[in-house]
């Protein structure tokens, strides 16, 4: 069965149309990386031994805010229990380790060796098995050494695992930065997760995200996965020919050195083509802006943020629905505040074995394996990648791109004429005007009528306030997050006033 659905994923369509048969090498073994001896069945052991020669171990939670012992248990244990199949391997070639470019994020430069933990890594496993988790999130901070998540902490122990009981096995740690879309293979734009850029992607494409805080001028640092892979594949070839001495051959795996991208350029390229290519279903039409400062990003995130969230939501409980708008921006905002700090710093990083690698590539195998990053067009690679998520993580069709096309012109065409008719009333009508124009009957009756409806108005939400106790808690949020917002911006144009 597991074979069956590995044949018939849309990521193996372009193989089994150029090679039909040769998906039938596949031997699916079950495992399980959490548990001893990786949970393999004793057969299914002795046929690795056997017959395997190379490895490549990708496994891991990347869950940034993973609690340290599950952490530690996939991405440092899983690590070692991988790692102790590969002593036992007959043959035993090459050990692909996929790690992450930001393991020593800690680190301004990063150079291409793994760095000692002041805490060896093991004395960190043994306190995280008894220690209780509240203990564990207090010192987290001190532990760490100035990495924000447990995902980067941990992978940085995975490496000095490796080196210390790596042994006589030949190791590659490859260090990826942000992987994103493939390029060519298995098509392009194929990409099948809500992970790094595609996340923000959807919700800025929904016209959920309005506000998000970056350094414009930092690098992006992405690599399509496509050519992940390729560098994966070749350097396990380089390491069968040439083993290293002594210590695990690293790569940093990263574009910044050799075609370098921003997260302003990322913005800019991107705003039209969501637009060009936009959702079938939106919320709202897509905009808002980056901030460089928190203090505007807060007002934004009140303003734009949680106050439709908690209009949609009230009217949702008025109506008898299921609230869901503050839930999404929890976490959206969640997401922001645990990718913030690598959307506004900047590493630099040794790149001298990725330019040997690319040199060991000859004839056809530059193509078959290509990772050169300096081939790649941002913009057109970017449109792709926008295609790519509403095609293979949002599930739409390209053939309903028109429709969804129509879709938002009519929205933002009914927000235009919003804008022109509030823009002429406002031009047209003054308090003064509007006093004298309440002394003819019918303006009179009007206004009369708007009081009458303002009065009911307040007189539900007395009621609502007063007999209903989620209604209450909401109002009191409001006010709470306006008064906060109010204090903000007077001491803002306080300091200005001063400076």
């Amino acid at each position: 069965m597991l074979q069956d659905a590995q044949k018939a994923a849309q990521v193996f369509q372009g193989l089994k149309r150029d090679n039909p048969t040769v998906l039938g090498k596949l031997v699916p073994v079950i495992g399980d990386i959490l548990l001893p001896g990786l949970g393999l069945s004793q057969p299914d052991l002795q046929t690795l031994i056997e017959n395997v020669t190379v490895v490549y171990h990708s496994a891991a939670s990347v869950r940034f805010d993973e609690p340290l012992r599950k952490a530690i248990d996939v991405n440092v244990l899983g690590t070692r229990r991988v790692l102790e199949l590969c002593h036992k391997l007959k043959s035993i070639a090459a050990f692909v380790h996929v790690s992450t470019a930001y393991c020593f994020c800690n680190r301004d430069h990063v150079d291409e060796i793994v760095y000692p933990e002041k805490i060896p890594y093991q004395r960190v496993i043994d306190v995280s098995e008894w220690l209780e988790d509240k203990l564990q999130e207090k010192i987290l901070g001190q532990v760490m050494g100035g990495r924000p998540t447990t995902y980067h902490y941990t992978k940085a122990l995975a490496e000095s695992l490796l080196v210390h009981e790596g042994g006589n096995v030949p190791i590659v740690i490859l260090r990826p930065s942000i992987v994103t879309c493939s390029v060519k293979e298995p098509m392009s734009g194929w990409v099948d997760n809500f992970n790094g850029p595609a996340g923000f992607v959807i919700a800025t494409g929904k016209g959920v995200l309005r506000s998000m805080v970056i350094r414009p001028n930092s690098s992006a640092d992405i690599y399509p996965v496509d050519m992940v892979a390729n560098m994966m594949i070749t350097s396990s070839w380089h390491i069968w020919k040439q083993p290293p001495m002594n210590a695990p051959f690293v790569i940093n795996c990263t574009s910044g050195s050799f075609r370098r991208l921003t997260w302003l350029q990322i913005f800019q390229y991107s705003k039209p083509l969501v637009l060009k290519y936009p959702s079938s279903e939106i919320f709202r039409y897509p905009g808002g802006s980056y901030k460089t400062s928190h203090f505007w990003h807060s007002i934004a995130c009140q303003l734009d943020h949680n106050l439709p969230a908690f209009i949609v939501d009230t009217l949702a409980r008025i109506c008898g629905q299921k609230p869901f708008l503050g839930d999404v921006y929890k976490r959206i905002h969640r997401a922001m505040g645990m990718l913030e700090f690598f959307v506004t710093h900047e590493w630099t990083f040794a790149v001298d074995n990725l330019r040997l690698l690319m040199t060991k590539l000859e004839g056809s195998d530059r193509q078959t394996f290509d990772f050169d990053i300096r081939t790649i067009d941002w913009v057109p690679y970017l449109e792709n990648y926008i295609l790519g998520v509403r095609k293979y993580v949002l599930k739409e069709d390209p053939s309903t791109i028109p429709a969804a096309r129509k879709k938002l012109h009519s929205c933002n065409g009914a927000k235009a004429q919003t804008k022109a008719k509030k823009k002429a009333e406002t031009k047209a009508t003054s308090w003064t005007a509007m006093c004298n124009s309440a002394s003819e009957p019918a303006q009179r009756i009007y206004y009369v009528g708007l009081l009458s409806q303002l009065l009911l108005l307040a007189g539900a939400m007395r009621l609502l306030v007063k007999h209903s106790q989620t209604f209450n808690d909401l109002w009191w949020t409001l006010l709470s997050n306006l008064l906060q917002l109010s204090v903000r911006i007077s001491l803002a144009l306080r300091s200005t006033r001063t400076s």
